[in-house]
């Protein structure tokens, strides 16, 4: 055999498992880095059952953002809006586009429409909506300026990271509670009030949690 394989031959199965553990840390720190929400879900749109255009709705008719998500001063959860929240205008308006079978239909029997979540929290989150707007936190923040969008699509990357960015230095988010649901504001710092939203979070207590039992519970 030795005149088959030159004696180099011995190290091959050693080099082999050397280059295979070093191809196999260069992808888990590869995957490790690049398949966060960052750099995985910013963009994401998936196809809705109903193509509801937050731009017409949000933005040219100016409705507010609590009429369709109720929950979000309330509860951790925005809440998505049921088939009577959307009948409520459109028993009257284009009351029989076919676009809207669903809505229709979700209404007749009271199975829910068929919504592909968008933003979604991994499960060892806690995020808590009502906390954060009625703080000075806009949706426009997190969701970015969903009264432009045809397509509501995820905006900010929703990462760790982003989320303790804002919690070290909330005063650059923070707009005054009236500008809250009003998507085309600017925060206190924009306008050039950093002392004002520096007030705020003091008269408010806002304390954001950078500890990990803040968010992971």
């Amino acid at each position: 055999m030795s005149k088959i394989f030159p004696k180099s031959a011995n190290a091959l199965p050693l080099q082999i498992v050397i280059f295979l553990g070093i191809v196999g840390g260069v992808a888990a720190a590869a995957i490790t880095y690049y398949a966060t929400p960052k750099y995985t879900r910013v963009g994401y749109a998936p196809v809705q059952p109903v193509p509801f255009d937050h731009s017409l709705h949000a933005g040219q008719l100016g409705m507010d953002c609590r009429y369709c998500h109720a929950g979000v001063e309330k509860s951790a959860t925005s809440s998505i809006p049921s088939a009577q929240t959307c009948m409520n205008c459109h028993s009257i308006i284009k009351p029989q586009s076919p676009l809207l079978e669903p809505v229709r239909r979700s209404f007749e029997t009271g199975e829910p429409v068929p919504w592909v979540k968008i933003h979604a929290v991994p499960d060892y989150v806690f995020f808590n909506h009502s906390v954060h707007v009625n703080r000075g936190v806009s949706c426009v923040e997190c969701h970015g300026k969903v009264n432009e969008m045809p397509v509501v699509h995820q905006d900010q990357p929703h990462s760790m990271s982003w989320c303790l960015d804002c919690h070290r230095n909330p005063a650059e988010r923070i707009r005054n509670p009236g500008d809250v649901f009003n998507l085309d504001s600017s925060t206190l710092a924009a306008q050039g009030k950093l002392d004002e939203a520096v007030a705020l979070i003091h008269n408010w207590k806002v304390k954001p949690p950078q500890s990990c039992s803040g968010c992971h519970r």
